[in-house]
This record gives C-alpha cells, structure tokens and sequence, in this order.
C-alpha cells in the first residue's frame, strides 16, 4: 500500500478526531460512556488543534487521502539539561508497519533539526514495532503535584 506521510494541518483536526474517535468507541457503552472516553483521550479536539498548529504533527494518509495514523509532537525547550526535545504527545496507525514509520519521521526529523531527544510515553516499548531504535530510559523519575479536583 502506497503511502503520504505530511505535516498535520489545523485542517485536518476533524479527521483525525472522527479516526480516534472510531477507534476507542465502545458499543457496549452508553454516550455518555463514550464521551468520557473521549473527554479523557490524547486526541481531544482541543488537544489536537494545539498540536497541529505547531507544526511538529505528521499524518499517514492513503491512496484514497483516508488516514492511516498519525503522531502528535511538539518542541519542548530545555526539559532535563537539553535545549531541545521533542515530545510526541499521541501515535496511532492502522498496522505496526505504519506506526514504526512514524516513530522512524519523528526521530528523523529530530535528529535532522539537530533535536537532541525525542520523548515518548514508555507504552511505545510495549508496541511490537517493525525496526528497532535506540530507546533509553529517562534519568530522572517523573512526578507530579495534580493541580485540579
């Protein structure tokens, strides 16, 4: 299968919320149900439009310009003694073929732009993808204070 690998556009927010969306939709659940889902997902309408504005977002598109998958990133200026990083916020494909792809354009593209990380949640490791990279582990644990209820 022929594939377009782009840049994400504000333009395509609605067809990659529709995509997600179908995915995680659960018939055995109410609307409601379902709305939460969504309202608790990477790929809030919201979400997505902050991302794709940025321009560091890519889409997988077929021969049919239907989508195939796509990854949210953005730049993050000195995060743990490095200038720049990129943190990839949401991949999702239709086949590992298609995901390993675009794991491969996020650490092309952050090694082209002289990017010294890419960061991704550590459930890309639990992916069975089809090359290998050199993931590493962060140094330093993460922990949070919840600012909200």
């Amino acid at each position: 299968m022929s594939l377009l690998y782009r840049i994400a556009e504000l333009a395509d927010v609605e067809m990659v919320f529709a995509y997600e969306s179908k995915k995680i939709h659960d018939p055995s659940l109410g609307e409601i149900e379902n709305q939460i889902l969504i309202w608790d997902s990477h790929f809030r309408k919201e979400a997505l439009e902050h991302y794709f504005k940025l321009g560091w977002s890519f889409l997988a598109l077929d021969q049919n310009n239907q989508l195939a998958g796509f990854f949210m990133g953005q730049p993050l200026l000195f995060v743990d003694k490095q200038t720049q990083s990129l943190w990839v916020e949401h991949i999702s494909a239709d086949s590992n073929e298609i995901f390993t792809e675009l794991v491969d354009i996020a650490y092309r593209l952050s090694r082209e732009k002289h990017f010294q990380r890419v960061l991704f949640s550590k459930e890309i490791q639990k992916t069975k993808l089809i090359k290998e990279f050199p993931f590493k582990d962060l140094e330093r644990q993460i922990t949070y204070l919840k600012t909200t209820k």
